[in-house]
């Protein structure tokens, strides 16, 4: 039996029509020849009865994405997420770090330090100095993902942290670098991962696979060993396999169904302020040779 799927993009902006021709023979259907055309909803004009039908849920809709969860107290952008550590991101992983820490209090992984896991997915989100709405937090975060951790030992930090790397392209010293550029176009955003609760270099000048020079227990300078163990708190996307990352395709010690998105609006409602200075501390860079990119 033949089988034949469509997933023309998200949120409703495509639709694929199927056309099929079919003749009878012997008493079964047999297909004669198949095509494919995608369409662009936005190109057909609103239809009244539709329109009418979605109307209510629409507008209770807008009202959510439009509710106030927090002021904060400067811009914050995800513009240079993807090659310097910055603040929005970091409020990803404080989240998520706080949530893990709290939840594993009491049992037999309370004692372990708790690292996070981010990916850049928007290189156009901000938080706007002052209110902070649900639909900016939906434009940081912009994925279903729900919380998870898993422990990994040192090593298996910097294989991962390895593997993230290679979504920079490879710049010697001397050449310049564009962040317009930077990164490999076959490695999307959401494929880059970056970590905190441990301190790290990457240089863009190296080889993929040789490129974490530094990683250090924060703000000690003492190299993390390879037999360390820490917990990782990390998507389920990720955990399962999504991106194809080493060494977190295990069991979780942490897993209470909880979505990231809603974690960093209820975080943002109970605090009322996001400022920076209660999570923001800078861990990583990209380097050549020891020397800054940015």
């Amino acid at each position: 039996m033949e089988r034949h799927t469509s997933e023309p993009s998200k949120w409703g902006q495509r639709l694929t029509r199927m056309d099929f021709t079919v003749t009878r023979e012997n008493g079964r259907w047999k297909v004669v020849s198949k095509s494919a055309t995608m369409l662009n909803t936005n190109t057909v004009v609103e239809d009244p009865a539709v329109l009418a039908a979605v109307r209510g849920q629409h507008t209770k809709t807008v009202t959510y994405v439009n509710t106030v969860v927090a002021q904060s107290s400067e811009e914050l952008s995800a513009a240079e997420s993807r090659y310097k550590d910055t603040p929005i991101l970091d409020f990803i992983n404080h989240v998520q770090t706080e949530v893990v820490t709290k939840a594993l209090a009491g049992t037999a992984y309370a004692g372990l330090p708790v690292l996070s896991i981010a990916a850049p997915f928007s290189r156009t989100a901000i938080f706007p100095q002052g209110d902070v709405r649900i639909r900016d937090v939906a434009g940081l975060y912009v994925y279903d993902n729900t919380l998870e951790a898993v422990v990994l030992s040192g090593a298996e930090v910097k294989a991962y942290l390895e593997y993230s790397a290679k979504y920079f392209r490879t710049f010697a010293v001397g050449d310049t670098v564009d962040p317009a550029t930077i990164s490999d176009p076959l490695v999307p955003d959401y494929n880059y991962d970056v970590i905190s609760g441990v301190d790290y270099d990457i240089d863009i000048s190296k080889p993929v696979g040789q490129r974490i020079i530094r990683l250090v227990m924060p703000g000690t300078g003492t190299p993390v060993a390879a037999d360390a163990q820490f917990v990782i708190a990390v998507n389920n996307y990720r955990r399962s396999g999504g991106g194809n990352f080493p060494g977190v395709v295990k069991t979780q010690v942490y897993n209470q169904q909880q979505e990231i998105r809603q974690l960093l609006i209820d975080w943002a409602q109970a605090k009322g302020v996001i400022n920076p200075a209660d999570f923001f501390v800078p861990n990583w860079k990209l380097v050549r040779e020891g020397v800054s990119v940015f």
